[in-house]
């Protein structure tokens, strides 16, 4: 089909992420697992993304790399789904604000903190999030608010910072605030979430 939707995935990746917002779309797609090593790194996967990462959509002609830009993308192209503010709306700027410190500062104060590396305190400007504790204030006072991110309307970008901070959660990666968990429990219990959770799962190579 010429608007068929393509989701490169593997069940152990931010694939997820993407996975739980095509659920919440509720359109029909289909999926496409990539395994890590050689598929991954190898030609044909690496013409449609050339980071040779999942995820990565393919809607019709167009392909979608980096999971908040999927979701982004998704809302958009599915308006009649009630995931993201209308172009224009002065919601649109907290929209896109939280969605965009998700896929920032967020990941990359996580990713850091996890590999070990703390920017000494005279170098913090250097680094989008500063620190990793004022990151965490910022998100707590984001999502203590809520009970999403637009107030009482679940949007997009609950998706993606529901997904991060339950993973934070789970793996402890990031501080078990309340705040944090009762945010993590409002999005990630949400049906669709638990439907892809449940495929993922049902695709994951058993445990070691």
């Amino acid at each position: 089909m010429a608007d068929e939707l393509v989701l490169y995935t593997n069940p152990m990746s931010r694939g997820r992420i993407a996975r739980w917002m095509l659920e919440e779309i509720g359109t029909p797609y289909a999926v496409e697992i990539v395994q890590y090593g050689d598929e991954m790194q190898g030609e044909a996967y690496r013409a449609i993304n050339p980071m040779a990462k999942v995820p990565a959509l393919r809607h019709g002609e167009t392909v979608v790399t980096e999971v908040a830009a999927i979701c982004a993308y998704l809302a958009d192209a599915f308006p009649e789904a009630g995931l993201a503010p209308a172009p224009g709306s002065r919601e649109r700027g907290t929209y896109y604000r939280w969605l965009f410190f998700g896929a920032g500062p967020m990941e990359a104060a996580v990713t850091n903190r996890a590999l070990g590396f703390v920017p000494p305190p005279e170098r913090s400007r250097m680094v989008g999030y500063g620190s990793f504790e004022r990151m965490l204030d910022a998100l707590e006072g984001a999502v203590a608010a809520g009970p999403f991110i637009l107030g009482e309307r679940f949007s997009a970008v609950d998706v993606l910072l529901g997904a991060q901070v339950g993973w934070g959660l789970a793996f402890g990666t990031m501080e078990k605030r309340p705040a944090f968990e009762a945010y993590a429990e409002r999005t990630m219990g949400r049906p669709a979430a638990r439907r892809a959770q449940a495929i993922d799962e049902a695709d994951a190579p058993p445990a070691d």
